[in-house]
């Protein structure tokens, strides 16, 4: 299947429509595997989004220097897979991490070879399968799945308390993440690119419209759009940036970007990614 396919965003709520939602009545409000975006509607969008991600290659971080394969046990018993990449054979300190949310059809196998540019001299990346996805076990539910990556990020933080904490978030994966600021996480600097402001109109609580968890100061926040987007339209991204912006935080809509790690030409996906390193490793 397709890299466009895989990628696509979850604005695939509207190919299922909020007519689909109903309510469920056997599921205890404390379960974090409950729909929270209607019963039908949620299961059935996350079934197509795990199905364009395609099947997981667990040789594929082999092939990628420094990367290693690593799992986190969720306080409910499911084991989820993922990677992570360290700055080839550098043997120094740790000195902080960044931990990557992908779009919501997307493996983590598929971004090792992406994301191993941004791993620095004592500072790893992480990224992990959604629950339910490729090899990691349990439902795939939203609420789940922004529950997990707080647990991920409570447990980096853990085994290297001082030093830096660094999310990058793209299209679902910003949802995620500014969930995770929205609860309360002490990060150092965050990226969310290409991310719509709301999901309520999908059916979804406002408690995950992004935009609603923006943090009051919006300093250590770069917030990228593209104008050429056609997963994410920049309209739908307005209210998250000029939000930010309002908040301080840095925002970037180039007229030359398209949906995250689909941008035609190569010397843009190259700007791209050096407008997230500058904002990460610049002092």
């Amino acid at each position: 299947m397709g890299y466009r396919v895989r990628c696509r965003s979850y604005l695939a709520f509207l190919a299922v429509t909020v007519s689909l939602s109903v309510a469920s009545a056997d599921q205890s409000i404390d379960d974090r595997e409950q729909s929270v975006c209607g019963w039908l509607m949620e299961r059935t969008a996350f079934a197509l989004w795990s199905s364009a991600a395609g099947q997981p290659n667990p040789e594929a971080w082999k092939s990628v220097p420094g990367t290693e394969p690593v799992t986190h046990k969720t306080r409910d018993d499911r084991l989820l897979h993922g990677y992570k990449i360290a700055a080839g054979d550098v043997t120094g300190p740790t000195t902080g991490f960044i931990l990557f949310a992908q779009g919501n059809a997307m493996l983590a196998d598929h971004l090792l070879a992406i994301l191993k540019s941004f791993a620095q001299p004592g500072l790893d990346v992480f990224v992990y399968d959604y629950r339910g996805y490729g090899q990691s076990e349990g439902k795939r539910r939203l609420k789940a799945i922004v529950s997990d990556y707080r647990e991920i990020f409570d447990a980096l933080s853990a085994r290297s308390p001082g030093n830096q904490k660094y999310l990058y978030g793209i299209s679902f994966g910003g949802l995620v993440l500014l969930k995770v600021i929205g609860g309360g996480a002490s990060f150092d600097k965050a990226v969310v690119d290409s991310t719509p402001s709301r999901v309520s109109h999908l059916g979804c609580p406002e408690e995950y419209d992004p935009v609603g968890n923006l943090p009051a100061d919006g300093s250590k926040l770069l917030v990228i759009g593209g104008a050429k987007d056609r997963v994410v339209k920049a309209a739908e991204q307005a209210e998250l940036q000029s939000t930010a912006a309002s908040r301080g935080a840095r925002v970037v809509m180039s007229d030359e970007f398209a949906h995250p790690f689909m941008d035609r030409d190569l010397s843009t996906r190259r700007n791209r990614e050096n407008l997230v390193k500058s904002f990460f490793f610049s002092q």
